[in-house]
């Protein structure tokens, strides 16, 4: 579909080995031994198993519990997915070219959308990322103790430190490219835009935790049962107010960003650093409640609420050590690289940016598993948390 083929995408593309031209189709199909690299397929089973056993254990939970959250928070991540990614993909078609033009392409997997678009393990990161981040902070107990906006910041952080372990790495391993010269993606740090680094790693996820737990999570929390057509509008609001809520939350930085670019990052860095010193505040001081030995035996109240999500601990183990391998095999070209490009041409992230993030997510998920070690009879599935009641 040639005319989607905008002359800043078929560069993008023919840097990355395939032909924007020859992307045909609403979906199309390809060996998976056939990609630029190995790491594709590794990534993409990854990403795609997860968000399956997420959306299945999502399911179990509504099943067994009559708690429908974590089956709103994935379909309301899609719903944020495929209202936020076509005008991106395709500005010509959605009269935001001037506005947006072309800021990035992926490359092509073993399963892709949209011409090309839109691979199957993007579909697929939104809720597990979500998943993962929500979840985490959850077992710790933060939505109960200190409400939904705090919670919601502190979902956000999380999903950062993970997100940005995938999104420093991409462009060195040419999962996506990013193009240099659009003005939105600037500034950049190292191989990576600034928005991406606050706006998609951040400032969305908080978005929609904050939507998913204000409309379904705190109902749930109350002792409250929903019938199916209570979950379809709420999860249909979900998703339309957390891509408003995604336009809403930079603003500060977007107004501070017609003073120009490095006015636009230094808006972005304080509404982080904002979110930074919440969380690590928030998370630190639950964890010290929760930690073993603080007698926790005697918590009452919000604390005293079990919840416990087993496969958000382990898959987040997974994740985190499949990510330390695929790192790993990119050391060797990422310390030979010249000017922040490696030999065969591709940019590298910031190894250090990385460093902290992987510090971040290994000790909220280490805080995660000494509280359930700490607590042995907790379990999203036990008889401690509310029974649950009929509401509309």
């Amino acid at each position: 579909m040639t005319d989607h083929c905008s002359p800043a995408f078929a560069e993008l593309a023919q840097s990355m080995g395939f032909s924007c031209a020859e992307m045909g189709g609403v979906v199309s199909f390809r060996s998976p031994f056939g990609l630029e690299n190995w790491t594709l397929p590794v990534l993409g089973t990854l990403i795609i198993v997860g968000s399956v056993l997420a959306l299945v254990h999502a399911v179990v939970r509504l099943r067994r519990r009559g708690d429908p959250t974590n089956l709103v928070l994935w379909f309301g991540a899609l719903f944020f997915l495929f209202i936020i990614e076509p005008p991106i993909y395709f500005p010509a078609t959605f009269g935001t070219e001037e506005y947006l033009g072309t800021m990035f392409a992926h490359n092509v997997f073993a399963v892709d959308f949209l011409w090309g678009r839109l691979p199957l393990y993007i579909v697929a990161i939104y809720p597990l990322m979500a998943t993962m981040a929500f979840e985490l902070v959850r077992m710790l107990g933060v939505f109960r103790r200190y409400g939904v906006f705090i919670g919601a910041a502190c979902v956000g952080f999380v999903h950062h430190a993970f997100y940005e372990i995938f999104d420093q790495l991409g462009p060195q391993l040419r999962w996506w490219e990013w193009s240099a010269d659009n003005e939105i993606a600037k500034p950049f740090l190292d191989a990576v835009p600034v928005p991406s680094i606050v706006v998609f790693a951040a400032l969305w996820p908080m978005s929609l935790a904050l939507c998913v737990q204000f409309f379904v999570g705190r109902h749930v929390n109350a002792g409250r049962r929903f019938s199916g057509p209570a979950l379809v509008w709420r999860t249909v609001v979900v998703g339309l107010l957390a891509s408003v809520g995604v336009l809403i939350l930079p603003m500060p930085a977007t107004i501070i960003g017609i003073g120009g670019n490095g006015w636009r990052a230094a808006g972005y860095v304080i509404e982080l650093a904002v979110i930074a010193v919440i969380a690590v505040v928030v998370l630190t001081r639950q964890w010290l409640r929760l930690r073993p030995g603080s007698g926790e035996g005697l918590l009452t109240g919000a604390d005293a609420v079990r919840y416990d999500n087993p496969f958000v601990r382990l898959y987040a183990v997974v994740y985190l050590v499949v990510f330390a391998v695929l790192w790993a095999s990119a050391l060797p070209d990422y310390t030979n690289a010249v000017d922040g490009v490696t030999a065969n041409g591709d940019p590298i992230g910031n190894i250090w940016y990385t460093l902290a993030c992987f510090a971040v997510a290994i000790a909220v998920v280490a805080a995660a598993w000494s509280v359930r070690q700490a607590r042995p009879a907790l379990s999203g599935d036990g008889p401690a948390e509310p029974a649950l009641t009929p509401t509309s």
